[in-house]
Order: C-alpha cells, then sequence, then structure tokens
C-alpha cells in the first residue's frame, strides 16, 4: 500500500460519524452491568462505579453539545467543560478501584 492509498484511507476513516459506534457500544456495556448486578463477585461500591461510568458518559455528550453550542469548538479544545467530564470518569474509576481493594483488604 503505498502512501498516497494510506492518506486516503485515513481520510475515509476519519470522515465516519462516531454516534452509531458510541450508542453500539453502550449495549455490551449494559449487558455488563445486568450481569453484574445478579452477580455476588463484584463489590457494591465497585457496582455503583460501574453505573456512574454512564453518568460520565451523558455528562461527556452534555458537556460536548455545550462545548459546541457556546464556544463553537469540541470539547477536547474548552478545558473547564472537559475536565467537569472527566470529574465523573475520575469518580467512577475511584469507586471501582475503592470497592475491589476493600475486598482484597477483606479476604487478607
Amino acid at each position: 500500500m503505498n502512501l498516497l492509498n494510506s492518506q486516503s484511507l485515513i481520510e475515509t476513516i476519519g470522515a465516519i460519524d462516531p454516534s452509531p459506534f458510541f450508542i453500539l457500544s453502550l449495549l455490551p456495556y449494559i449487558a455488563f452491568l445486568y450481569w453484574a448486578q445478579k452477580s455476588s463477585l463484584i463489590p457494591k461500591t465497585s457496582l455503583w462505579g460501574f453505573r456512574l461510568t454512564l453518568l460520565f458518559v451523558f455528562m461527556s455528550i452534555v458537556c460536548s453539545v455545550l462545548a459546541q453550542t457556546i464556544y463553537g469548538q469540541d470539547l477536547s479544545n474548552v478545558d473547564p467543560l472537559h475536565g467537569g467530564a472527566e470529574l465523573f470518569l475520575a469518580i467512577s474509576d475511584g469507586l471501582v478501584v475503592l470497592g475491589f481493594f476493600n475486598l482484597l483488604v477483606e479476604k487478607r
């Protein structure tokens, strides 16, 4: 594959709207959450962290729309909104780690 063809391929892939992929990616995650709620293997604190990941996704969408509407920019270019959305990811990740850490402590 020569450089011209690879550049064309990159441009073609870059032109694809990622929205349907984000929506489709929620389906296996929701299936995971359904299984996780039924399982006794995942600590409750970690389960809340996994649930809050959906809140992060929702807040990212809201902040992305705000960034585009107010500033005419992508979310990654508007630091206060981007940081606010990422805060929800940090909280959810922290709860997942805390839950499994506490499980390890209990097992000892």
